[in-house]
């Protein structure tokens, strides 16, 4: 029988504190800044790195979304359908970011249980 690993305050703080330091965006922060340094941290640490390789992971992948569906609304402003394409680019982009704090709150909540959060749409572009 396998014992359960044992988790010290500080570990439970640092990967509560991985998930919700995407809410730092709220300050003008990128939210990407958060989970990277917590995860440059605390990388060799068993306990929080899959947290903090998650949450970086669920941030590189909205902010590549941003990126791409950015540089789609841009180029298509040049048609006239594409006026209304990037209308609703920018409309998915505004729901896309209040998603990324809904889904940073929840792997916040997760992991103040001592749950691994598995965020949606997230690419695994850090592996572990």
């Amino acid at each position: 029988m396998t014992e359960p690993i044992q988790v010290s305050g500080d570990q439970q703080t640092w990967r509560v504190v991985a998930h919700a330091s995407a809410f730092i965006q709220l300050v003008g922060i990128p939210s990407l800044v958060g989970p990277l340094v917590v995860w440059l941290v605390k990388r060799d640490d068993p306990v929080v790195e899959p947290h903090a390789r998650a949450a970086l992971n669920f941030q590189l992948s909205i902010l590549i979304y941003f990126v791409v569906g950015g540089l789609v609304a841009v180029i298509a402003l040049v048609t006239i359908v594409g006026i209304l394409l990037s209308v609703l680019i920018v409309l998915l982009l505004v729901l896309l970011f209040f998603l990324e704090l809904v889904f940073a709150l929840l792997g916040t909540l997760a992991a103040s249980r001592g749950e691994l959060y598995k965020y949606p749409v997230s690419l695994e572009l850090i592996k572990g």
